[in-house]
């Protein structure tokens, strides 16, 4: 599997398909770094060693993609903007996002995109174990709604093998999700770059890809992913 995925990578390499070849080339150098693991033969570990350092060489060119997204557009539901960088060996992601808290606006609590969000993880392909999540408490009544939310998340994840860790901080303003095979996504408004419904029965409401957005910009960042051997 892993042979098939380098293979796979250099096709892409050479056509210039540089975002998917990079793909490929991690899952393949996660794929050897698993026979490392299971190799008894000292000998066979030093050349899939050696390998694996040529491999993460040629992947790690500095990789940014900027998308932006305008006002009013549509199509951008969460599957759709993370879909092609949520392969098979994510196991791991992090969320960084100041206002994942309950709002006191009809149809826009903050909460929802959250959990949207880890309903498109828990629906693959990859296979996520640990979601790590720092956000900052909500001001006033509404952090007992906050806590609740989460709370019931939690549960919810766990009933599918899903951990999630949160953690505040009064003082984060970055927005950015991290997956671990090394992709990062940073959005201007964070996940909450969907503009209210106009109604609880409007197109839109339920379906993400539908939803009106606000104007923002998305930076897609690849970084070296490194393991131990």
């Amino acid at each position: 599997a892993g042979a098939e995925a380098m293979k796979r990578a250099v096709e892409l390499d050479v056509a210039s398909r540089f975002q998917e070849s990079l793909v490929c080339y991690q899952e393949g150098i996660d794929l050897l770094l698993q026979v490392v693991k299971a190799t008894k033969d000292e000998a066979k570990k030093h050349r899939y060693r050696q390998k694996i350092s040529e491999l993460m060489f040629f992947s790690d060119g500095k990789y940014h993609k900027q998308i932006r997204i305008e006002e009013n557009a549509t199509g951008f539901g969460y599957e759709k903007l993370f879909h092609e960088y949520l392969t098979e060996i994510v196991s791991e992601v992090w969320v960084e996002d100041p206002y994942i808290r309950h709002v006191h606006q009809a149809s826009r609590c903050l909460l929802y995109n959250f959990l949207r969000f880890c309903e498109m993880l828990v629906k693959g392909p990859c296979k996520v174990k640990i979601i790590h999540l720092l956000t900052s408490y909500d001001e006033g009544s509404g952090r007992s709604q906050q806590l609740s939310g989460l709370e019931e998340i939690q549960q919810s994840l766990r009933n599918y093998g899903i951990t999630l860790n949160i953690e505040f901080s009064s003082s984060i303003h970055d927005r950015e999700i991290r997956f671990n095979n090394g992709w990062m996504i940073k959005i201007g408004r964070g996940l909450d770059y969907f503009k209210k419904p106009q109604g609880r029965f409007s197109i839109g409401y339920c379906d993400f890809d539908l939803r009106p957005c606000h104007e923002t910009t998305v930076d897609v960042f690849h970084t070296k992913h490194t393991k131990k051997m």
